[in-house]
């Protein structure tokens, strides 16, 4: 593998949101429908983790209403200080950016996790919301976490 190959990989790997961990199921019904809830913590800002909940259908639930390759897309999310808090490298446009992206059907629907950074009033701002090729979703949630003598 050329030098460009293994730096154009290593880029690539730094461009990867995070990467969710599964923390806790809950049944909601007899059918097989669950509520997943996933550890998140920021790859760019150290000491922020946050916790997502969505719903997940389950196999009978597919076969009975169709739509096999599609979960909701109502999440929630919370974001608390973990331990120190450092930020790295981040957007700090109003736009903010992607910290975690997870597919909720074969192809046109994704969840998402951004993070803004509000300079002014020092604080981290998560936004959990899908988002649809074909349309957009106005399912959203939202966490902050203050950034209280960080750096």
């Amino acid at each position: 593998m050329t030098r460009f190959a293994i730096a154009c990989l290593l880029a690539l790997c730094a461009l990867t949101p995070a990467k969710a961990e599964q923390v806790g199921e809950v049944g909601v019904d007899w059918v097989g429908n669950d509520i997943i809830i996933e550890a998140i913590a920021d790859p760019d800002v150290a000491g922020v983790t946050c916790h997502i909940a969505y719903f997940e259908r389950g196999l009978f639930d597919r076969l009975s209403k169709g739509n096999w390759f599609e979960d909701p897309s109502n999440a929630s999310i919370s974001c608390r200080q973990t331990g120190p808090i450092t930020i790295g490298d981040i957007d700090r446009d109003a736009d903010g950016e992607d910290v975690f992206r997870a597919s909720r059907s074969i192809i046109l629907k994704s969840l998402r996790v951004k993070r803004i950074f509000d300079e002014k009033n020092q604080t981290l701002i998560y936004i959990a919301h899908a988002a649809e090729l074909t349309d957009g979703s106005a399912k959203v949630s939202m966490s902050t976490v203050p950034l209280y003598g960080s750096d």
